[in-house]
């Protein structure tokens, strides 16, 4: 029997991603794509105009991952979890990757298990964001004057990219990664150059468009 509690498992969603440290742990440990994971969370719409879900096989996998009994994904746990955060706290990882533009798209992760390169540079980021989120450094003057060269951006893949939000987008025909703001009418998405003189500065995206993040803070190392 299909089990459709779709709103509970959201939810549990989230209980277990705190359990597993991260989304990218979780996937791991479940045997699935935290690109899909992410998706799922943000409630991304799939082809077909509907909202990702978690189907049966997914939340039987998550159960079977985090040691959990069948069934456990539509059972109400949310007074379970406000224990536990009174006893254990919020988590504190704060430390994002700086990483290259050709790395865009190649879902690189630091976790605990899986340590960043020796030269990796961690940097903290003064907002609220998740523990994927990663670092950019602005190339290209196609977003002056808000956003310049040089600056470091911090993409978090877990904020759902609304109308009006700046998004970094990887296009998988040409493997290549750029930052724009996004705009949805009607149903079509379009990515947006904010300068001016910027040729062909509204572009439709298309099925090999796929964005990876939205910018949640921007800061200049000086």
């Amino acid at each position: 029997m299909t089990r459709k509690h779709i709103p509970i498992r959201l939810k549990n969603l989230e209980i277990l991603i705190r359990e597993a440290g991260s989304a990218a742990s979780l996937a791991r440990a479940a045997g699935t794509n935290s690109s899909y994971l992410s998706q799922v969370r943000n409630q991304l719409p799939t082809k077909k105009g509907t909202p990702r879900g978690i189907g049966d096989d997914l939340a039987a996998k998550l159960e079977t991952a985090m040691n959990k009994p069948h069934g456990w994904m539509d059972e109400d746990h949310e007074n379970e979890e406000s224990i536990a955060l009174e006893r254990d706290g919020p988590s504190r990882g704060n430390h994002h990757p700086l990483i290259a533009w050709d790395e865009v798209g190649k879902g690189q992760e630091i976790s605990e298990d899986k340590p960043p390169p020796y030269n990796t540079q961690l940097l903290i980021c003064p907002v609220k964001c998740s523990e994927e989120t990663f670092v950019l450094r602005v190339r290209g003057a196609s977003m002056e004057p808000k956003f310049r060269e040089g600056e470091l951006i911090f993409v978090d893949p877990n904020i759902a990219p609304d109308h009006g939000k700046y998004v970094v987008v990887h296009f998988e025909s040409s493997n290549e990664a750029t930052f724009k703001q996004l705009i949805i009418e009607e149903g079509r998405r379009y990515l947006k150059a904010l300068n001016p003189d910027w040729p062909n500065r509204i572009i439709e995206m298309d099925e090999e468009a796929n964005i990876c993040g939205v910018i949640v803070f921007k800061g200049e190392v000086v």
